[in-house]
């Protein structure tokens, strides 16, 4: 399952990402997207999971707090929808 991370703290990247899912379950990928001109984290991103593992890691992770910020966890709805 695809899920969107959203409201990400500016300095997260990857990989922090990855660990934070993993507590949940394989995470298959992890990525923040980014500004091409600067590299510059738009505040959101994708993982990659196992359906168990991102159910739990949605219902866990939606509202958590990372560096003061709550994230927004939820199935990604995908570009065609």
């Amino acid at each position: 399952m695809d899920i969107y991370v959203g409201n990400l703290p500016w300095k997260v990247d990857d990989k922090d990402l990855d660990e934070l899912f993993s507590q949940y379950g394989e995470v298959s990928s992890a990525k923040v997207i980014k500004y091409k001109d600067s590299n510059r984290s738009k505040g959101f991103g994708f993982v990659e999971m196992d359906d168990d593992s991102a159910a739990k890691a949605i219902e866990a992770l939606e509202g958590f707090e990372l560096e003061g910020r709550p994230l927004k966890v939820n199935q990604s709805r995908g570009k065609d929808n």
